[in-house]
């Protein structure tokens, strides 16, 4: 399905394949020879979503752009399935694995490997050719690869990233209290603005009769 969000339309190269359950929102731009399988999901949320050419996101994957950092895939690249990507680069030739996650602001080489489960964290840099092992999780600039059961280690690089104030604008709360009422009330905001989402007609866009502005 393609949604039109904010005036914006997703575009789509007539050599792609978008599948018929998959989802573009907005100003997604899906490349030559590229691949969009059942069930994903790909939202601009304020920022764009953009293919490069013959990358392949994989079933039930989820992409979103967001404004501050729109979502930027090279060429070449593999989207496991259930993959969980917002906000960030990833460069040409990069294989990441089913389920693994990438954060706002997080930018990966080429050719690297984010293998099953594995997390870039937020506004990590991760350098061409690296790997981060299954399950484990890479974070800071440059990316330190740590096992997840290093909790304080990857604490201590994740706290000065500063999660709430970089994605959300807000600051972390004191001990004790809770940033989620100001979140969902932040963010909620933010996402009621598809209330005037409308599907669009799917071969003006893969025409790019439909093209963003």
């Amino acid at each position: 399905m393609l949604i039109e969000h904010e005036g914006v339309s997703p575009t789509v190269h007539p050599s792609a394949y978008v599948a018929p359950t998959a989802t573009l929102c907005g100003d997604v731009r899906v490349g030559p020879g590229c691949r969009v399988l059942f069930g994903a999901v790909l939202t601009a949320e304020g920022g764009p979503v953009e293919l490069g050419a013959n990358s392949i996101v994989m079933e039930n994957a989820v992409l979103r752009g967001t404004r501050r950092d729109p979502l930027r895939l090279g060429r070449q690249v593999l989207v496991g399935p259930q993959s969980y990507l917002t906000g960030c680069t990833v460069e040409d030739e990069v294989f990441l694995a089913t389920g693994s996650r990438v954060f706002n602001g997080a930018r990966i080489g080429m050719r690297a490997e984010v293998r099953i489960n594995a997390v870039v964290h937020l506004r990590t840099v991760l350098s061409a050719d690296a790997m981060v092992p299954i399950g484990w999780v890479a974070v800071g600039d440059p990316a330190r690869i740590l096992p997840p059961d290093q909790h304080e280690a990857i604490w201590a690089v994740q706290k000065g990233l500063d999660f709430p104030g970089y994605v959300f604008g807000l600051d972390r709360p004191a001990d004790g209290q809770s940033l989620m009422p100001a979140l969902t009330e932040r963010f909620g905001r933010a996402l009621g603005r598809h209330r005037d989402d409308r599907a669009v007609e799917e071969t003006s866009a893969a025409n790019g009769e439909a093209s963003p502005s």
